[in-house]
Formats: C-alpha cells, sequence, structure tokens
C-alpha cells in the first residue's frame, strides 16, 4: 500500500472541524464548575440565615423570660425595703420616747438638790442645828491639826539623808567596777613565710620565726604549704595584744633572718 492510498482512507483530519463542533456542543449541555459553587455558596448563605432567625427568637424568648424574673425579684425587694423601713420607723418612735423619759427624770433630779440646799437656811427651833454645829466643830480642829503636821517643802534633814545615801551607792557602784578585769583587745594573724628557694632548710627557719619572743606574742600552729616548682613556704599563726605587739614590727623582726627568709605576708587577720 503506497502512502498516497494511505492518507486516502486516513478521514481524521479531513473531519476535525465536526469533531470540534461536537465537542463544544457537549460541553455546553454540562453544567460548568462556577454554578456549582455559586449554587452552593447561596446554598450555604440561606443556612445562615436560618440559623440567625431561630437565634433571635430564642434570645428574645430568653429575654422575655429573664425580664419578668427580673420584675420578680425587684418587687420582692421593695417589699422587703418596706418592712424594714416601717421597722426602723418602729424602733426611732421608742428611742423618742425613752429619751423623753429620760429628760423629764434629769429634770426632776436637778430640781431636788435645789430643794436640799434650800431646806438648811430655814429656822429650826427643835435644836437639832445646834447640835450638827457642835459636832461639826471638833472635825476642823482636827483637820487644822493635820495642816499644821504637814510640811510641804520637807526639812533639810531629808535632803542630807537622800544625799548621803546617793552617795554611798556610787562609791558602791564605782568599787563594783573597779573590780570587773580591762578586757584586753586581741587579734589572730596567719603570716605565710617564703624562703628564697627549694634548697632552704624549712626546720632552721620555722625555729628562727619561733625564736622571735614579745611581750603579747603567742606562737601557734604552723604548716607547709607547697608553692610550686619544689618550693614550700610557711604558714604559720599567732595571736598577739593590739596595744603592745603590731603587725610591722612582725614583720621587720622576721625578715631580719635574711639567709633563710625572701618575704612574710599577712594571710589573715581577724579580732578576738
Amino acid at each position: 500500500m503506497s502512502s498516497v492510498d494511505f492518507f486516502a482512507q486516513d478521514k481524521i483530519w479531513f473531519e476535525k472541524p465536526r469533531y470540534d463542533e461536537a465537542e463544544r456542543r457537549f460541553y455546553e449541555k454540562q453544567p460548568g464548575p462556577s454554578e456549582e459553587t455559586q449554587d452552593a455558596g447561596a446554598n450555604s448563605i440561606l443556612q445562615d440565615i436560618a440559623r440567625a432567625r431561630e437565634n433571635i427568637q430564642k434570645s428574645l424568648a430568653g429575654t422575655t423570660g429573664t425580664g419578668a424574673g427580673d420584675q420578680g425579684e425587684l418587687v420582692s425587694r421593695m417589699k422587703t425595703l418596706e418592712q424594714e423601713n416601717q421597722s426602723l420607723h418602729k424602733v426611732v418612735e421608742d428611742l423618742r420616747s425613752a429619751l423623753s423619759k429620760l429628760e423629764s427624770r434629769v429634770a426632776v433630779l436637778e430640781k431636788s438638790p435645789v430643794a436640799a440646799a434650800s431646806a438648811p437656811a430655814a429656822p429650826c427651833t427643835n435644836g437639832t442645828a445646834t447640835k450638827q454645829q457642835k459636832s461639826s466643830a471638833p472635825v476642823d480642829e482636827d483637820d487644822d491639826d493635820e495642816d499644821d503636821d504637814f510640811d510641804l517643802f520637807g526639812s533639810d534633814e531629808d535632803d542630807t539623808e537622800a544625799e548621803k545615801i546617793k552617795q554611798q551607792r556610787v562609791t558602791e557602784y564605782a568599787a563594783r567596777k573597779a573590780k570587773k578585769p580591762a578586757l584586753i583587745a586581741k587579734s589572730s594573724i596567719l603570716l605565710d613565710v617564703k624562703p628564697w628557694d627549694d634548697d632552704t632548710d624549712m626546720g632552721k627557719l620555722e625555729e628562727c620565726v619561733r625564736s622571735i619572743q614579745a611581750d603579747g606574742l603567742l606562737w601557734g600552729v604552723s604548716k607547709l604549704v607547697p608553692v610550686g616548682y619544689g618550693i614550700r613556704k610557711l604558714q604559720i599563726a599567732c595571736v598577739v595584744e593590739d596595744d603592745k605587739v603590731g603587725t610591722d614590727l612582725l614583720e621587720e623582726e622576721i625578715t631580719k633572718f635574711e639567709d633563710y627568709i625572701q618575704s612574710v605576708d599577712i594571710a589573715a587577720f581577724n579580732k578576738i
């Protein structure tokens, strides 16, 4: 078969417009995706509107119910307030009546002392007034005697006795204070004594340090502390009296041993 015969039998390319027209008609009959989405959106909007209407109706029904309940509570509260107001009015009336009674009693009591005071001024013929005067006279004499015995400013003898007691107490306090021993200020010092090199005799070095003696100086424990490169330093403690021995004196005396000692440092200083 030749190529010419093959193309003569093949009708696809020659009838392509017919195929395109049939395809166009087929797709026109089918609903598009945009229409489906529009219908779905419209349905969802309608459902939302229906739900909103239902919620509004429910909320309106709830508000009407709560409004009636609030009105009932307000009415009950108003009734209770009215009852409390009436009870308070009663209490106020009772207090007013009690106050008026008290005022009347006070007025009566104020009038009665005036009448009692004015009664002795009237003349008495039964002899009671003279008896009262006679009985009152000795009381006045006793009062005068008591006034005479009382001395307002006191006497010089009392002042001298008080001064003697005061002076005695002062001397006793001074004697007790003198018996107490005076406190001595002391300090605890930790010294670092460094040798020249690792060949230095540390035993001889410690012996030289402890040979320093002074009033108020007491040597304590010691130990050898490694420094490095085989060199060790002497760490020694001592207790000194601050008024008698100072750090400068210790450093000066220790550094006199120049053959063994290179330097002296104060590692710790504490007051006792």
